[in-house]
């Protein structure tokens, strides 16, 4: 199982993974995670800042931000995806949350295959606030079918460009069960999710019953958003949240 840290100040706690995000946050006692999700993605500079506005609109601090979703023109190379993530962790820092080379922010950014935003933006985040016996909550990473953090992406891909149903299948068993180690770690699972999402443009229908209903994840329906991982050679990604207050809020 996963170890975690927390930010006691900030309400929650975190799975330490590589430097552009943690592999996922929850509430510690005493607090709540909610989320916003943009009408439309906000491109990152004025993402940023609309996001500072809304939290000091709410009394908290910057270092309160815990979880973001993200939307890209298209797949990056792990080149460029490294650079991008180091113009995201910049801003992280300046706001104090880094610890060191550690990112506590978990993270997904993928890429709509149809009508994709013209640069990479916010379309969805999530902070903490204080609440008295507020319920469990969290929020899961993205997590494609590559171990992150132990070579490149390539090294690590689960049945690397194999698009067959049998590799999908292998690709969604992996996911899934990363989902699951993480929800562990964060004191979840998939009967206190409230949003779970599948990112592929492949079919998962011959995999939905029997991996993703069968395991739990269907108990309140699988959103299927037409959109690639971040990184060429990613075929399938998910993340998962159990959160009770949501808010859509415009562009």
């Amino acid at each position: 199982m996963y170890e975690t840290r927390d930010r006691p100040e900030d309400g929650y706690r975190f799975i330490p993974a590589v430097f552009q995000y943690s592999a996922g946050v929850a509430a510690l006692p005493g607090f709540r995670i909610e989320r916003v999700r943009f009408t439309e993605p906000v491109p990152m500079a004025a993402g940023f800042a609309r996001i500072a506005a809304y939290l000091q609109s709410l009394g908290r601090p910057l270092t309160a931000f815990c979880a973001c979703e993200l939307r890209s023109p298209g797949q990056f190379t792990e080149e460029g995806f490294r650079q991008f993530n180091l113009g995201y962790a910049k801003v992280l820092g300046e706001w104090g949350i880094l610890e060191g080379s550690v990112n506590p922010v978990a993270r997904s950014n993928v890429c709509p295959e149809l009508m994709p935003p013209a640069e990479p933006g916010f379309h969805a985040f999530s902070y903490t606030v204080p609440e008295a016996g507020a319920a469990p909550s969290f929020v899961n990473a993205g997590s494609g079918e590559s171990t992150e953090g132990k070579g490149s992406y390539e090294e690590q891909t689960i049945a690397l460009g194999d698009l067959s149903p049998a590799g999908l299948r292998r690709k969604a068993e992996f996911v899934l069960g990363e989902m699951e180690r993480r929800m562990a770690a964060l004191g979840g699972g998939w009967a206190s999710a409230t949003g779970v999402q599948v990112y592929t443009v492949h079919d998962i229908f011959p995999f939905l019953g029997d991996e993703l209903v069968r395991r739990g994840a269907g108990r309140h329906g699988v959103t299927w958003q037409f959109c690639r991982p971040p990184v060429i050679n990613l075929e399938y990604e998910m993340d998962v949240r159990g959160v009770a207050v949501e808010r859509v809020i415009p562009a």
